[in-house]
């Protein structure tokens, strides 16, 4: 919630290090240098999306910090470049990413366009100053991953690399969009799918919805060189923008945490609704995937609503929230405090307590369940999963499959290697497919 730098001049790499401007209470800054001023990257003055403030070098406090770009309320400024004759800044408006080029000496800025309804930039490394090429990432649901070089200068781009998809790929077979879909407090939430052409809109169509909804963590709508392998066999896939992300700015993660955490959850089932309602798919054949904080996802919306999925993934789940949380003893549960609240205020506690999925397990008739964890996770220790699996097992009714596989040597972030990932991967592909040819 708060940062503070030191900075050295790089002629006296020997000297003293200076604090650029202590700790203030939840203000975060981030500090670049140019000529005669300092550029800051900063939410002071509670701005919430961030604004770019400036300062002479001599006079680095943060009373001495005059706007630059000031905050606007719709865009979030996610970072920024510093050259010689441009400023680049990244920012976020509805959701998608921008690459904003403001010139220094006249003061003229235009954005670089992008065509899709919907995908991923983000600023490259680019380390050297004197330049007027900018390098930066570009991939979308469709297109697979590429390093761009923009001349500032004549607007003209080289690709430079891209992602080799072996055994050729085709990105005209496949089309991809973003669609609003009105939540039940009247919050517009984004949703970007993406299917191969071929594939039918109809109720019968297999669709695998993904969240996460946590941290401020924007989940971007990019390429998966796996995800291809699921489209093949006629499934959509779709990214719910969720509050408790940033997707929308940073209003949009704080109306999904602490005591309004349950958007998150209602967000991602009005647009599983919405999916159903306009013809996308069916409750027979809608999937549900989230890891982590998006496992915990996954385990609150089967306990609102069960009937509404299919099958669902739930991947190292942080499932037993209420008793991690009033646990201090573990290191990682005080800085959680400030995403979750501290269940050592009641408040606190009863608003876990009526969404933490392992205690509102209910005697119901659950959807088909893969559950993950790794024995050496230290993020969400195994045991949260296993005995959220054995008390589904205990209450749950109905001959739906739950099934729990734990490797023995992962940890939070599945197992290492490249090909032990892909087989990750494998099986819970292999578990969805294996519910849709049964359910067909």
């Amino acid at each position: 919630l708060s940062t503070e730098y030191r900075y050295i001049p790089a002629s006296d790499p020997d000297g003293e290090f200076r604090i650029f401007q202590k700790r203030m209470p939840e203000v975060e800054y981030g500090v670049e240098h140019f000529e005669d001023f300092f550029y800051i990257l900063t939410n002071k003055d509670n701005s919430k999306n961030f604004k770019i403030q400036r300062c002479p070098l001599e006079h680095t406090g943060a009373g001495h910090w005059k706007d630059f770009i000031p905050h606007r309320e719709e865009v979030l400024i996610e970072d920024f470049s510093v050259f010689e004759h441009y400023l680049v800044i990244e920012e976020r408006e509805r959701g998608l990413v921008y690459l904003r080029i403001y010139h220094w000496e006249s003061g003229s800025e235009y954005r670089i366009p992008f065509d899709e309804e919907t995908y991923t930039v983000m600023l490259h490394s680019n380390p050297e100053m004197q330049t007027d090429i900018l390098r930066f990432t570009y991939n979308s649901m469709t297109v697979p991953s590429r390093v761009i070089d923009y001349d500032m200068r004549t607007g003209e781009s080289i690709i430079r690399k891209e992602q080799e998809i072996p055994g050729g790929y085709e990105a005209s077979e496949y089309t991809s969009e973003r669609i609003w879909v009105r939540a039940r407090d009247g919050a517009e939430v984004p949703v970007s799918l993406v299917r191969k052409k071929s594939t039918p809109l109809s109720p019968d169509t297999p669709l695998l919805l993904y969240g996460y909804g946590a941290y401020g963590y924007t989940v971007d709508p990019g390429f998966s060189l796996s995800r291809l392998s699921l489209l093949d066999r006629g499934f959509i896939f779709a990214i719910a923008h969720i509050r408790g992300g940033e997707y929308l700015g940073r209003e949009w993660y704080l109306q999904g945490k602490l005591l309004h955490k349950k958007n998150t959850f209602y967000d991602f089932i009005d647009v599983a609704r919405q999916l159903v309602d306009t013809g996308y798919t069916s409750p027979e054949h809608l999937y549900a995937l989230g890891g982590s904080a998006g496992g915990l996802l996954m385990g609150a919306v089967i306990n609102m609503n069960p009937e509404l999925f299919h099958g669902v993934i739930a991947a190292v789940p942080f499932v037993d929230v209420l008793t991690t949380m009033l646990d201090d003893s573990i290191p990682l549960t005080t800085g959680e405090y400030d995403e979750w609240g501290n269940p050592h205020e009641k408040k606190f506690y009863d608003y876990i307590a009526s969404y933490s999925p392992y205690d509102n397990v209910r005697k119901t008739e659950y959807p088909h369940l893969l559950v993950t964890t790794g024995l050496q996770d230290s993020q969400v220790q195994y045991f949260e999963p296993l005995k959220w699996v054995a008390k589904l097992r205990e209450y749950k009714t109905g001959k739906q499959t739950l099934l729990l596989h734990t490797d023995i040597k992962s940890g939070h972030g599945g197992a290492s290697g490249r090909y032990n990932a892909i087989k990750d991967t494998a099986r819970e592909y292999a578990f969805l497919l294996d519910l849709e040819k049964k359910t067909s």
